[in-house]
């Protein structure tokens, strides 16, 4: 491999960026660094500055020291009109953002524009408003003799956040974090993805331009087990961590943070279903369904994996979907035309290339798919593989019960309403589903019959930002968004005054 560039990509730490020489392990010759692939390409896009156990404890200490300095005792007037300055920020270096999530992902530049750093910025605006909002319980407690009691809550910030987010929607979700852990009066420690180091450092470039005081956002670079990932989260001074990723990785992340009995946001895993009756409008339905499937890849954890489908419209379906995925156009990242990006790298392409031969094995039908493409034009380098979509496999296969995390579904057909919802249901994940019908009463029905945290009729990816997100089972512990953001990263003490 050749590298697009020389540069470093470098740890921030108490206000200001680490160079890689800084430290007796640290050295540009690469004993401290690790190499950043285009997934697009499959070039060296970068060196990444890895940071070790004595770098990570500097910037756990910075953000404890930032907090005592002040921080969290801002007003929260003050704390989300600086959110809002980020916000505006960002638009004015939106271009930035664009280039450093495409070097991170090879997602398509209108993907990247559209919804990445679209939402980055609506991310610091929703809970900036959130924040400013929220008000606290009281409650008036008679008393024997006539008497009351006054009781009210009084929300401080948890303290010092351990932020691990992962590589598939790395700004999108770093910012849906970090916007309600700062306005809540928080200190993090941001450890990306190794995959994804980029966008998270760009950032705090602009928390400084706008006046974040030093050591309130710090950044680490590494890995997971015996580098930054476990260093932070073993680390005494983490007052709370929020991880999205691996329901493998969580549970790691669970027992390391047992001991000292810290919270846990977690948002992980999922084998989402969709269910399809046959009063829908199939276009629509496909319509649907096909941005379920493919968007990003397939690399997000809302996405859809299990499509259960009433056998009278089954044909249809499969059909409209089939054409939906061969009308999606790989390509340069960089060009308007290009609809789907690569994987995020060729060890996650070899995992998904698994589950293809494991689906041959169960006696599947490929539909469409089912292959790695050949790009030419410098992309065979990069992490690409086909969108794929298979028929004659059951609940009772791997593939149908382990998470793929790629541009895949099984479509598995159904007769009657009870049958699907035993279906949809039969998983140890629980994040997301969708119902598709034009019967009002039983979408509202569907949905809340799921075993999920969230769950869509007639749409998928829709979100309010102040409505609850998370999910169950192998999918998560905890909600983030609007006010369920607020009660993890503050702690309530109730105050009880005799009248």
């Amino acid at each position: 491999m050749t590298a697009e560039t020389g540069r470093w990509i470098r740890n921030f730490v108490d206000g200001r960026f680490v160079d890689p020489d800084d430290g007796p392990d640290d050295g540009p010759d690469g004993d401290r660094g690790f190499d950043k692939i285009n997934p697009a390409t499959g070039l060296v896009h970068a060196r990444v500055h890895e940071a070790d156990e004595a770098l990570v404890d500097r910037a756990v200490t910075a953000a404890r020291r930032s907090l005592r300095a002040g921080w969290a005792d801002t007003a929260v007037r003050e704390r989300t009109e600086l959110l809002r300055r980020a916000a505006d920020r960002i638009e004015e270096r939106f271009e930035e953002f664009v280039a450093a999530e495409i070097a991170d992902t090879g997602k398509p530049v209108t993907q990247a524009r559209e919804l990445d750093v679209a939402r980055a910025v609506a991310n610091f605006r929703a809970f900036a408003d959130v924040v400013a909002a929220a008000g606290q319980e009281s409650f008036l407690t008679d008393l024997a003799g006539g008497k009351r009691a006054l009781n009210y809550a009084v929300r401080k910030p948890l303290g010092v956040v351990a932020v691990v987010v992962p590589w598939n929607l790395p700004l999108l979700l770093l910012t849906w974090k970090i916007a309600p852990a700062l306005a809540c009066g928080n200190a993090v420690v941001v450890k990306p993805s190794e995959e994804t180091p980029g966008t998270a450092t760009l950032l705090a470039e602009v928390l400084a331009e706008v006046g974040l005081p030093a050591g309130v956002y710090n950044v680490v670079h590494g890995f997971g087990g015996g580098s930054a990932g476990e260093y932070l989260t073993a680390h005494p001074g983490i007052d709370g961590v929020t991880f999205t990723g691996s329901s493998a990785t969580g549970s790691q992340v669970m027992r390391t943070v047992a001991p000292r009995v810290r919270p846990v946001s977690f948002e992980l895993g999922g084998k989402n279903a969709a269910i399809v009756f046959d009063d829908v409008d199939v276009d629509e339905a496909v319509t649907g369904l096909s941005k379920s499937v493919f968007t990003n890849t397939g690399q997000v954890c809302l996405c859809t994996e299990r499509v259960y489908v009433q056998r009278s419209v089954f044909d249809d379906i499969a059909s409209g979907l089939v054409e939906r995925a061969e009308r999606l156009r790989l390509g340069d990242p960089l060009s308007e035309a290009t609809t789907t990006g690569p994987l995020i790298s060729h060890a996650h392409r070899d995992k998904v290339l698994g589950y293809f031969d494991l689906a041959e094995q169960a006696g599947a039908t490929v539909l469409t798919g089912g292959h790695v493409p050949a790009l030419g034009a410098g992309l065979d380098g990069g992490s690409w593989i086909e969108p794929t979509l298979w028929t004659g496999l059951t609940n009772a296969d791997r593939v149908v019960r382990e998470e793929i995390f790629g541009p895949v579904a099984a479509l598995i057909p159904f007769d009657t309403e009870a049958q699907a919802i035993d279906l949809a249901n039969d998983t140890d994940y629980g994040l997301a589903a969708s119902v598709w019908t034009n019967d009002l009463r039983r979408g509202h029905r569907v949905a809340q019959a799921m075993n999920v945290g969230m769950a869509w009729v007639n749409t998928w990816f829709l979100r309010d930002l102040r409505s609850p997100f998370g999910g169950v089972g192998l999918s998560g512990i905890g909600r983030e968004g609007g006010e369920s953001s607020l009660h993890f990263y503050t702690e309530p003490t109730n105050v009880c005054v005799q009248l």
